[in-house]
């Protein structure tokens, strides 16, 4: 009896101590997600690209793209290695504070409010899915609009990581890759 008391107790404050973690990630699957002040916060530790995924929780190719490109080994391998991989609602409600300024919530812009950080990455340009690369400076590289497939995607993940668009423009670069 008394060891079930001592195993009880032991199972009972590990379940308790969990709960007091946090979710590491808001997102399910094989992408370590960061929101964008945790990638801010993680570059000025160890530097690397930043993978923005600008969506909203209506968007259907949103969905897809999460489904079928981002949850593929290959592709989530190398986004957690090689970037800091952000998922970035355009329509959430929070304050995000980067660069000195904070950006916020409009609830009157287009039919459901916009984020001005989601506004400002896509120069106004609202289409979902959108994806926003940043460089190790958190400067805009480029901005890839609407849904891609794996093979696709990891083409603008190697153009994108490996610095091809210092050479060459993104159609050029997938037309020779492969």
């Amino acid at each position: 009896m008394r060891k079930f008391v001592f195993l009880f107790s032991l199972v009972l404050s590990g379940l308790i101590a969990s709960s007091f973690i946090p979710a590491e990630e808001e997102f399910k699957g094989n992408v370590r997600w960061y929101t964008f002040e945790e990638a801010v916060e993680a570059n000025k530790k160890v530097k690397k690209k930043f993978m923005v995924d600008i969506y909203t929780d209506w968007c259907g190719w949103c969905k897809r793209m999460d489904a079928n490109t981002f949850e593929k080994e290959d592709i989530s391998a190398y986004l957690n290695d090689n970037f800091y991989p952000v998922k970035l609602d355009a329509e959430m409600k929070a304050d995000v504070l980067f660069k000195g300024h904070t950006f916020n919530f409009i609830p009157n812009a287009g039919r459901r409010g916009v984020h001005t950080l989601a506004y400002s990455l896509l120069d106004g340009k609202m289409s979902y899915p959108s994806i926003v690369f940043l460089d190790e400076k958190v400067d805009r590289i480029m901005v890839s609009k609407g849904y891609k497939g794996p093979e696709d995607f990891m083409k603008e993940l190697k153009f994108t990581s490996e610095e091809h668009y210092k050479e060459t423009n993104l159609a050029t670069y997938k037309a020779k890759a492969r």
